[in-house]
């Protein structure tokens, strides 16, 4: 798909780096009165004044964390941008500013780096970034993506992993599985394009679920919210590596124990039917799929007037004593202990 033998395409060697920075970004625009120096000089220069400062960086690997045979370039790009912006929404923080690192093998075009970069742009256009430094390298092992985000809180308002305590109830925003769903999918037509390149799937009824995984949203509205609904959640993380290992991180970092519902757990009604089709069972994806890149949060009870009927929100269980263990409440009323088994897990 890097290809194009219908069009003069620009090898990146007959451009060079600079000429290629200068040309991915030359249409960019500031937004903030943080950003004092852009792209352009040795550094960025960024004044926070009394805010505090929130960083966090991400590496995308193609062939570890994309396949480029159905990941379109431009979808890359947004998603590599929401990655990051999601961590710092994990912090009920509020993101400013991104750079961009790219690796980039020979195989690669000119007009391939646009796509990428028209949706990084998109990304910082609709999200109220500003892209503000980066680099570029030669790679010998095709694409490697990494992005940091730099974020702004007052001290006040960060939330940590580690504040849950005792009867908190667990939340989580929209719905859960329907991105692992969206890839398992993409590899399925991928096995099929293999077979017979002349076949043309037809996605249709799989949209949301590709969607979900080609081209996910970080929450930024979730804090709006939270904000306007004076919730302050006392501990709270981003989906990235599934329900299951997400919810564990907050209970070892908080000391606590936890009880989460099975029938709780918001699903899609697009992924259910799906997983009836694969034969897959849906509670497993919803635990371990990962990159849903929605907030998981604990709430104190007193707080739950203030979201109840939000269908933003989902109660999903609720925090106990560390000594009653970290426990999963099955459909049937029975309990298992809750486990991270990271993405893709195959067992039921």
């Amino acid at each position: 798909m890097l290809e194009n033998k219908n069009k003069n395409l620009t090898k990146l060697e007959d451009l060079g780096e600079f000429n290629l920075i200068d040309l991915l970004t030359k249409d960019l625009k500031i937004k903030h009165k943080s950003t004092i120096k852009s792209i352009g000089d040795d550094a960025a220069v960024l004044d926070y004044k009394s805010k505090k400062v929130l960083v966090s960086t991400d590496f995308l690997v193609e062939g570890v964390h994309f396949d480029l045979s159905y990941m379109p370039l431009k979808h890359l790009g947004y998603k590599a941008v929401m990655v990051n912006l999601s961590d710092i929404y994990a912090m009920n923080g509020i993101a400013k500013h991104i750079t961009v690192s790219i690796a980039i093998s020979n195989r690669f075009t000119q007009e391939a780096m646009e796509e990428l970069y028209a949706g990084i742009t998109l990304a910082c256009e609709k999200y109220d970034i500003d892209f503000v430094g980066g680099d570029t390298t030669s790679s010998v092992t095709g694409l490697t993506i990494s992005v940091t985000a730099i974020g702004e809180a007052n001290l006040k308002d960060i939330v940590y992993r580690n504040g849950a305590k005792p009867n908190d109830l667990i939340v989580v925003s929209g719905d859960l599985g329907s991105a692992f769903m969206g890839l398992k999918i993409l590899e399925r037509e991928k096995e099929v394009f293999k077979v017979n390149p002349k076949n043309q799937p037809d996605l249709d009824q799989y949209t949301y679920l590709i969607e979900r995984q080609l081209k996910p949203e970080a929450r930024k509205d979730i804090v709006r919210l939270l904000k306007d609904l004076k919730v302050n959640p006392t501990s709270m993380i981003d989906v990235s590596d599934g329900l299951s290992s997400e919810l564990l991180h907050i209970c070892k970092q908080s000391k606590v124990g936890c009880d989460l519902y099975e029938n709780k757990i918001p699903l899609d009604p697009q992924l259910i039917s799906t997983c009836e089709e694969f034969k897959l069972n849906v509670t497993t994806l919803a635990l371990n799929g990962g990159e849903d890149y929605e907030l998981l949060m604990t709430i104190s009870q007193k707080d739950y007037d203030k979201i109840k009927g939000n269908p933003n929100f989902t109660v999903i269980g609720y925090i106990k004593e560390e000594n009653a263990g970290t426990n999963l409440v099955l459909r049937d009323n029975s309990i298992v202990e809750l486990k991270s088994r990271g993405w893709g897990s195959k067992e039921d």
